[in-house]
């Protein structure tokens, strides 16, 4: 993919784990998020997922066999023969275990699978915007998920480079996602501000302490960064949850099955881990594990729910229900209770899901939370009372319990939300701005 650069253009690219988004600056002019064509309309997110048609059809559109975003969504909901379907890449960036994966005969890198989103997100975000640089500014968590050490952090950076070289950005920047959120933030100030950032994505949580001035004020860029943490405890984490207690039972979590001789055993628990995590759920779906879950449930003590279980994993219909797992979770954002249900042949599952049940499960992750933010402020020295405002960014910022928590922490703060789902790209492309990234 050959990308031209614009004079003054500046580019913010947010890839995340769930919703990747960008946004450009040209010269003097205020960040401009791309839009993408979805059958419901335009937004301003691009989904970070794959899909493989097993059956292109030539001469079409359709021709290419590999979509991405929201028309990967697309091909994935029309066929009825689905093809593979995988999600929440980014979550693979420091994990040395996992270097790709086989689609249709074929090895793929988690660098060269990862390019291909990002591909078609700037495709896209040409067709809105117009050429874009092969500079930019490219967000990264303080820690990415799987990183346990600063050799996992510098993995996931090289890889996440190898996949923007693939795409065709030449000169990638990275900078801390909250720090991006503040430039964002700071748009709305009229007076110096000490502010902490949240930002909770799809894989992690990660937070800021920043000295910030407003846009007006003199100086560099008005921005002092004080510290930074994070953890990997974030949206994906919250619905992990839900299908441990309330979905992973239904699908006989729990159960045996007899094993030759006459011994019973428990059905594999390394399924149900899988199936808690989205982004290793497509991975499931291998002649080896159908024919394993084929033969369990002839003599499971569950035997519905194993066949369920094997339904789910055949048609590789964990999109599907990841969206009813999550829109459970928002709608207990704003609800006390909410009824949960997914039809999965040969049974219906259901949870009548309320929020005291949800938060109970949170507790733990909320916790752990609490602790890298209590260190956070212990690394600079300063107390909750510093804190002027909380910015809180990312689509789990909306959970009540997650508001409670920096409530609680910081009574004397002001606590504000805004752009949740895009305040990084924009961040991105302001903070590329102020770098003079002109091409």
């Amino acid at each position: 993919m050959t990308i031209h650069t614009p004079s003054r253009r500046a580019l913010g690219i947010d890839f995340g784990t769930t919703n990747s988004a960008l946004a450009v600056v040209d010269g003097d002019d205020a960040p401009r998020l791309a839009h993408f064509a979805t059958d419901q309309g335009t937004i301003d997110t691009f989904r970070s997922i794959l899909y493989f048609d097993p059956k292109p059809h030539r001469g079409s559109a359709r021709a290419d066999p590999v979509a991405a975003g929201p028309e990967a969504v697309r091909r994935y909901r029309q066929a009825t023969h689905k093809g593979r379907f995988i999600q929440s890449l980014k979550t693979y960036l420091g994990d040395s275990s996992f270097t790709g994966t086989q689609i249709g005969g074929k090895q793929r890198s988690l660098e060269e699978l990862i390019g291909l989103i990002l591909q078609r997100l700037l495709a896209a975000g040409t067709a809105a915007l117009g050429p874009l640089p092969a500079r930019a500014i490219v967000g990264r968590p303080v820690h990415f998920t799987t990183a346990r050490s600063d050799e996992d952090d510098e993995r996931a950076l090289r890889r996440l480079r190898t996949a923007l070289g693939y795409a065709g950005i030449t000169e990638p920047v990275f900078e801390y996602e909250p720090v991006a959120a503040a430039y964002a933030y700071r748009q709305r100030l009229t007076q110096p501000a000490t502010v902490m950032i949240g930002d909770f994505g799809g894989g992690t949580s990660d937070f800021s302490i920043l000295s910030l001035q407003p846009p007006s004020a003199a100086g560099a860029d008005g921005i002092a960064i004080l510290g930074n943490d994070g953890v990997a405890i974030a949206g994906d984490a919250f619905d992990r949850l839900i299908v441990r207690h309330a979905v992973a039972p239904q699908l006989g979590k729990g159960s045996e099955y007899l094993s030759p001789p006459d011994k019973m055993l428990p059905t594999p628990e390394w399924v149900y881990a899988r199936l808690e995590r989205w982004h290793h759920l497509s991975f499931l779906k291998s002649a080896s594990t159908i024919e394993m879950l084929t033969r369990v449930q002839r003599t499971s003590t569950a035997k519905d729910a194993i066949a369920a279980l094997l339904h789910l994993v055949a048609e590789d219909l964990g999109y599907e229900l990841h969206e009813q797992v999550n829109a459970t979770k928002i709608a207990l954002s704003s609800a006390r209770g909410t009824d949960f249900r997914f039809e999965l042949s040969p049974v219906s599952l259901h949870w009548p899901a309320t929020r005291g049940e949800f938060e109970r499960w949170l507790a733990p992750d909320l916790e752990a939370i609490d602790t890298c933010i209590a260190g956070l402020l212990a690394g600079t020295g300063l107390t909750a009372a510093a804190i002027d405002t909380v910015f809180l960014t990312g689509g789990s910022s909306f959970v009540p319990s997650v508001r409670r928590l920096f409530e609680a922490r910081f009574p004397g703060a002001t606590i504000s939300g805004g752009q949740e789902l895009t305040s990084v790209a924009t961040g991105l492309a302001l903070r590329a701005a102020a770098a003079r990234f002109d091409g």
